[in-house]
C-alpha cells in the first residue's frame, strides 16, 4: 500500500496572485511524487506547464484534450505543457484541478510523468486532459515549479500541494 505524505505546506496566491508555485529542496526519501493544484489565471491566458530543477529543455510530451464542444484532440510538444486553466472570463469563483504524477523522480534514468486535469465552467467550453510527458535527464528532481506558460499569474487562492509516495 502507498504513502502519501505532504512535503511542505499547501502554497497559496495572495491577494496579488502568484507568478509561479516552486517546490524546493525536495528530499530524495520517496519513490514518487505528486503534485495536485487548484489554478485560476488573472487573465483570458490560460496554457500552464511544470518544470524540474528550473531547467526549461528536455521535455516532450502527448496531451489529449476535449473542451465539451467540439471533437477531442491529441497533441504533442517539446514543453511541460501541463493542461490550459480557468481564466478571468470563466465562471466567478472557478478552478480548474490538476495532479500530476512523477515515478521515479530521484533515479538515475529520465523522468516520465502522468496528468489529469479539469476546468469547471458553466458553459459549453470546458476542458478536460489527460497527458503523459518525457524530461529528458537523468538528474533527481529536487525543485518542481509550477508557472504559466504566457504572461499572466494564478489568481488568489490558487493553491498546488507537493505529496511523496512510499510504496511499501
Amino acid at each position: 500500500m502507498a504513502t502519501y505524505i505532504q512535503i511542505g505546506s499547501t502554497l497559496t496566491a495572495g491577494a496579488g496572485g502568484a507568478a509561479s508555485f516552486d517546490f524546493t529542496s525536495i528530499p530524495n526519501t520517496y519513490t514518487d511524487l505528486l503534485v495536485v493544484c487548484s489554478l485560476r489565471s488573472t487573465n483570458t491566458n490560460l496554457d500552464t506547464k511544470i518544470n524540474f530543477n528550473s531547467i526549461t529543455t528536455g521535455y516532450s510530451r502527448r496531451t489529449l484534450q476535449g473542451n465539451g464542444s467540439g471533437t477531442p484532440g491529441s497533441f504533442s510538444g517539446s514543453d511541460a505543457y501541463i493542461g490550459d486553466i480557468v481564466s478571468s472570463s470563466h465562471t466567478a469563483s472557478t478552478f480548474s484541478n490538476h495532479a500530476i504524477y512523477i515515478p521515479n523522480y530521484a533515479g538515475s534514468t529520465n523522468k516520465s510523468w502522468s496528468l489529469d486535469g479539469v476546468d469547471e465552467n458553466n458553459a459549453t467550453n470546458a476542458f478536460s486532459i489527460l497527458g503523459a510527458g518525457l524530461w529528458s535527464n537523468t538528474a533527481a528532481i529536487t525543485t518542481v515549479s509550477i508557472a504559466p506558460i504566457t504572461s499572466f499569474n494564478f489568481a488568489q487562492y490558487s493553491t498546488a500541494s507537493l505529496y511523496g509516495i512510499s510504496k511499501s
